[in-house]
């Protein structure tokens, strides 16, 4: 197409989705497209077979409270991230009640989330982590024991044949969720199609240039046919995962110099055999290997995607320099700047740990991987396990950093933003998308205010602080999305 649009989102995945029906909502006659190199929508990180699905709350994820040097744990990031998952649980809510969103059970499944340690060390740590948790209202219901029988009660596949004698302790939250984003990214999408939104597949953007009125001038190809086109867009989001750094240097912001990222993929071990499936309802996550980048912790999970429950474990790193499953190989090496550029060989000269913990992981066998899913489920057996490639995962490097995380790159002008990084991504999407609209549209964001206090009750205030408030909105938004313990 040829024209202007108000608002151009490109990548069709979970953030590019969220932020489009907010705009939706809140501004109902602006014009807007989304365009998505692929054939379809959530196909890359949101698609549910290449992310975690979790639901991060922080409620089993050790690596939001990892032990001081001198062994204290500190609540305060794991709060935050929970605090910003109700944000999203309270918006799906609104949009079901909207008819934005299909029936609940078709993107989220109550699912309790569980942490499982063995040794002496992470046994204490654990217990720690516990007892500074169990006093936050949003972490109410918080259970911990080092009873086998009761582990066994909430997991048994990790009980079975477990070693006498060993330590270990497990924490669990009733009132955790396993979430299909490839689902409900689909379903957003829909809505905005449906509602008078562009969505066009199969369109590769190939470069981003200001202009003087301070519109973009985005000019893309079809992917299939290679016909060039052109349309200008008063705004412009990049939720196009680990290419969105590419796209966001070919905008010429000064904001995007000095970032880099790093390309880390993954695989699951899965198995849908129905005798295993009974006997695991649950997201367990544990302690990630030495050198191990926080998006590798362990976990087995429950996942549900189409009606059907598997289960998942991993998972195991690979590594590929592209920054999408259908990238290019050239990737790593197209984004390098000269501002970049001594950041990234920082990065490189001082995570050794990494770079060994990547090579053990490549040298990994079939045999070896079911052996680290046998340190979870003892009797487990490879015949029942088949390998699953996931996505991949770009995770930002700055100032010589690696960084864990998300980041919202934004223009001074707040014409275009762009989201780099990973985990917790797709949990906390409501939240970040929140953080742009205040940067990119601080003239309209007053304006704005009641509606997004009816999409999201909490907006502008925090649960944890308030127990009362803290127990409402989760009952209501449970009760909502069929998602009661």
């Amino acid at each position: 197409m040829t024209g202007t649009v108000d608002v151009l989102l490109i990548g069709g995945g979970i953030m590019s989705a969220t932020l489009g029906t907010f705009l939706q909502q809140l501004q109902p006659d602006w014009k807007i497209a989304l365009y998505e190199r692929l054939g379809d929508v959530a196909e890359e990180s949101s698609n549910a077979w290449n992310n975690a699905g979790t639901g991060h709350a922080a409620l089993c994820e050790l690596n939001y409270m990892p032990a001081a040097p001198d062994g204290s744990v500190d609540p305060t990031k794991a709060v935050s991230i929970n605090e910003q998952f109700q944000q999203s649980r309270q918006f799906w809510t609104s949009l079901v009640e909207r008819g934005v969103l299909d029936e609940p059970q078709t993107f989220i499944a109550a699912t309790p989330h569980m942490t499982f340690v063995r040794g002496e060390k992470d046994v204490s740590y654990l217990k720690k982590r516990y007892e500074a948790l169990r006093t936050q209202p949003l972490f109410d219901g918080i259970e911990y024991s080092e009873d086998s029988r009761v582990i066994n009660q909430w997991a048994p596949l990790l009980m079975q044949k477990r070693r006498a004698g060993e330590p270990f302790a497990a924490t669990r939250v009733p009132s955790g969720t396993d979430v299909d984003f490839g689902a409900l990214t689909r379903q957003l999408i829909g809505s905005l199609k449906a509602n008078g939104a562009e969505v066009a597949t199969g369109r590769e953007v190939k470069s981003l240039k200001q202009k003087k009125d301070g519109t973009w001038q985005v000019r893309y190809r079809h992917t299939v046919g290679g016909t060039p086109g052109e349309v200008n867009a008063r705004f412009v989001f990049v939720g196009a995962g680990g290419w969105a750094i590419k796209l966001l240097q070919k905008s010429g912001i000064p904001e995007i110099k000095g970032y880099g990222v790093f390309p880390i993929g993954g695989q699951w071990l899965k198995t849908s055999n129905p005798k295993l499936v009974a006997q695991h309802r649950a997201k367990v996550y544990s302690q990630a290997s030495v050198g191990a980048p926080p998006m590798s912790v362990p976990h087995l999970d429950t996942r549900v995607v189409e009606g059907e429950t598997s289960l998942l474990f991993g998972p195991f790193a690979t590594f590929s320099p592209k920054f999408l499953k259908t990238g290019s190989s050239w990737d790593i090496v197209s984004q390098v700047r000269p501002s970049n550029l001594g950041s990234m060989l920082k990065v490189g000269a001082t995570n050794f740990g990494l770079v060994k913990y990547l090579v053990s992981e490549l040298l990994k066998t079939h045999k070896r991987k079911v052996e680290s899913l046998q340190e979870f489920v003892p009797t487990a057996e490879s015949a029942d396990w088949e390998l699953l490639n996931a996505g991949q995962r770009a995770q930002v490097m700055k100032g010589g950093k690696l960084q864990f995380g998300t980041e919202v790159v934004s223009a001074a002008d707040g014409s275009i933003a762009g989201l780099l990084g990973a985990s917790p991504g797709a949990s906390t999407a409501v939240s970040i998308m929140l953080g742009v609209l205040k940067d990119c549209f601080p003239d309209r964001i007053a304006e704005w205010e009641p509606t997004l206090t009816e999409l999201i009750p909490s907006y502008g205030t925090t649960l944890n602080p308030d127990p009362d408030a803290a127990r409402a909105s989760t009952e209501r938004t449970a009760e909502a999305l069929h998602i009661t313990a």
